[in-house]
């Protein structure tokens, strides 16, 4: 592995300037990785930013819980099709709303059950669309916190509350962001009768030796952490959370959506799994359903904002289109609101993890994303 002088000048200007206040990327074309750490874990300038640095890695979870479901979808403890009101009788018998920019009052019942696979492919029908005003998507906003976990209620009570909101489409139909993810996490967690934290432990980050990839980071690792931090109208960085605040512990509702904290080698070894088959978590067959796009081409244009018409696997995009410089087809991966993004290409046997503190401001990347992406992609 070696320090990488061109992805460091690819970095460092985004750094400079402000308002990213560090960033560590890590690309890796076969066995050659580069990697990058520039500027500092907070604006204060306390520590520089470290390739062992730690952050919040928001929606980049979102993968890694696809892949915990997968191993249990191998064992044949659930299957693709089956219908989730086993394990979750909450969300059994679920209304859709007769019109989406209609009243939420005004439903009629789902005309199939929600099945696993509509969780994996965000087409259950829970989740945000491009338009975040339309009434059925409000009551979604109070049971998500991605700056400040500790506020999510526990499984139960969650499931309950997101049972009460209506479906946007009906299950199948629309692909929608988010929910999906967390959903994952509680059926995983009601089927093995373990939390999700310790089941992500012993089947995702022990055997693939992600060794600082949790739902908490505990005190003697809370140098290496970074500090959060979102944008401001200005142009600056306001801070929303530090090393010692609400990662401090384990919340009581592990998200699924976006709840870990990792580092770049960590993201990496998940990415060299896939890359590799499956390795000892996975099977071929489940990787391949994995990165495979599996929306249709209507879809794909209505999810509009959040994948710029691009595809969807199980827990991340699969690039179709080379709308872009870095859209490459059959990359595979996501990025998380809190500043990060990751990606494998198995074609090419490309990966790129980029990870920064600062936050997006909305559903479009930044520049500095793009630009990373644009240096992998070459």
């Amino acid at each position: 592995m070696t320090e990488s002088t061109g992805l460091t000048d690819v970095l460092t200007p985004h750094v400079s300037k402000g308002p990213v206040p560090g960033a560590v990327g890590l690309v890796a074309r076969g066995d050659r990785v580069e990697v990058a750490a520039v500027g500092h874990t907070d604006t204060e300038g306390t520590a520089p930013m470290a390739r062992d640095s730690i952050f919040r890695i928001a929606s980049i979870t979102k993968p890694i819980v696809a892949a915990a479901l997968m191993t249990l979808v191998e064992e044949g403890r659930i299957a693709l099709d089956s219908p989730i009101s086993h394990w979750l009788p909450e969300l059994a018998a679920p209304n859709v709303v007769r019109d989406p920019a209609g009243p939420i009052e005004d439903v009629i019942p789902a005309a199939r059950p929600v099945t696993v696979e509509d969780l994996l492919t965000f087409r259950a029908g829970w989740g945000f669309p491009s338009d975040f005003s339309l009434p059925a998507v409000q009551p979604l906003f109070a049971l998500m916190d991605p700056h400040h976990p500790q506020r999510v209620p526990e499984p139960d009570t969650w499931l309950a509350s997101l049972a009460g909101v209506p479906l946007l489409h009906q299950p199948g139909e629309f692909w929608l962001y988010n929910a999906c993810s967390d959903i994952q996490g509680v059926l995983i967690s009601r089927m093995t009768s373990h939390s999700l934290p310790d089941f992500l432990a012993e089947r995702i980050f022990e055997p693939l030796g992600m060794v600082d990839t949790a739902f908490e980071v505990p005190a003697a690792k809370r140098e290496r952490f970074t500090s959060c931090y979102v944008p401001t109208p200005d142009g600056g960085a306001e801070l929303v959370d530090s090393p010692d605040g609400q990662w401090s512990g384990l919340p009581a509702f592990p998200s699924g959506a976006g709840g870990l904290v990792s580092t770049v080698d960590d993201w990496y070894a998940f990415a060299r799994m896939l890359l590799d088959g499956g390795g000892s978590v996975l099977s071929a067959d489940s990787v391949r359903l994995m990165t495979t796009d599996h929306l249709t081409a209507e879809q794909r244009a209505a999810s509009g904002l959040f994948t710029e018409g691009e595809g969807w696997g199980f827990g991340g995009s699969v690039d179709v289109t080379r709308t872009h410089p870095y859209n490459v087809p059959g990359r595979y991966g996501w990025v998380g609101g809190t500043g990060t993004s990751a990606h494998l290409t198995p074609a090419t046997g490309t990966v790129s993890v980029l990870m920064t503190q600062l936050g997006l401001g909305g559903p479009t990347p930044p520049q500095i994303m793009r630009d990373f992406w644009t240096y992998a992609a070459s």
